[in-house]
């Protein structure tokens, strides 16, 4: 399919920055540059000959606006991390790295590669502000983390230092307030409290994991659990088994809640047994309790996907 969509189309690569998009048009050669607002982006939009398939690197937030207006106007999105173009680029042995360097690589990668890759579809405003939430209290959490094991030895500071601490505390509450706020607004608080009934998995986590089966439409776990940066990476080549580990390509935030939920669940009836397991079988705590996480988002994809209640395993 995206094959046929990129035969049908010119091919275009953008790189993006916060306020400059580099434009490269491989059919015709050309290389632009235009500024990364609405105003010209419609522009370049508008004087579009025919719809293009664009190949865009996924960079922070800045890439979106551009994302958005050009599916609107019907061109044909990929996106593309900057892990993948990375590697891709030293795969072809581009060796400098530039703005317009980037542009013409992604339609290089988009022509070539096109028949392993989905079109972008926009997520939902709901994805959106869940996803926002999640990132802001996830660098609050880090820098509050960060702060108390940099100042734990300083004790003339101790009394401003727990005020700013319990400050910080509070703000993550107001965000967690938001997120079921969020979830209450979309009709999604039952669907969330039967998520939450699977051992282990509490509010965030539940929260988390529902915020990412509303991007879009899976389909299996296997899907899922990709999405989330949690299937396998299988080094393997003639009589070398190598290493395996996660491809950890989704988000990260994601994967932590899901660890911690597993280090909860480890320690119920319901998931110990299989926990021990898995550390029977030679896998360390760290890699056991990964495992458990993965097992625990395939409960959760189950009852999100069928729309079922939870049965404990718990005797």
């Amino acid at each position: 399919m995206a094959m046929l969509v990129c035969a049908s189309k010119p091919i275009v690569g953008v790189d993006v920055a916060k306020d400059e998009l580099v434009i490269f048009h491989a059919e015709r050669d050309l290389l632009e540059a235009i500024p990364n607002t609405k105003t010209a982006i419609k522009q370049w939009l508008k004087a579009l000959p025919a719809k293009v398939a664009i190949a865009i690197e996924a960079t922070n937030i800045y890439h979106l606006l551009f994302a958005d207006l050009a599916h609107e106007t019907g061109c044909v999105i990929y996106m593309v991390g900057g892990y993948e173009l990375s590697h891709y680029r030293k795969g072809v042995n581009v060796r400098a790295k530039t703005d317009a360097l980037d542009a013409r690589l992604l339609a290089r990668y988009l022509k070539n590669e096109a028949e392993e890759l989905h079109p972008w579809t926009p997520p939902s405003p709901l994805y959106r502000q869940l996803l926002s939430l999640f990132r802001r209290r996830a660098a609050l959490v880090q820098a509050r983390t960060s702060l108390t094991q940099s100042w734990a030895n300083e004790p003339l500071l101790k009394t401003s230092f727990t005020a700013q601490v319990k400050s910080m505390q509070r703000l993550e509450a107001l965000v967690e307030k938001m997120i079921k706020s969020l979830l209450e607004k979309a009709g999604l608080l039952g669907t969330l409290k039967r998520c939450m009934q699977v051992e282990g998995i509490g509010f965030l986590t539940a929260a988390r994991l529902l915020a990412t089966f509303e991007r879009g439409t899976f389909r299996g776990s296997d899907a899922f659990i990709a999405f989330l940066g949690m299937d396998l990476r299988v080094s393997k080549s003639g009589q070398k088994d190598g290493r395996r580990s996660l491809t950890k390509r989704g988000d990260s935030e994601a994967r932590r809640l899901l660890y911690n939920a597993a280090m909860s669940a480890s320690r119920t009836a319901a998931w110990k047994p299989f926990y021990e397991q898995q550390r029977a079988r030679g896998f360390s705590t760290t890699q056991a309790l990964v495992i458990l996480g993965r097992k625990l988002a395939r409960v959760v994809f189950a009852l999100l996907k069928n729309q079922s209640e939870y049965q404990s395993k718990a005797v």
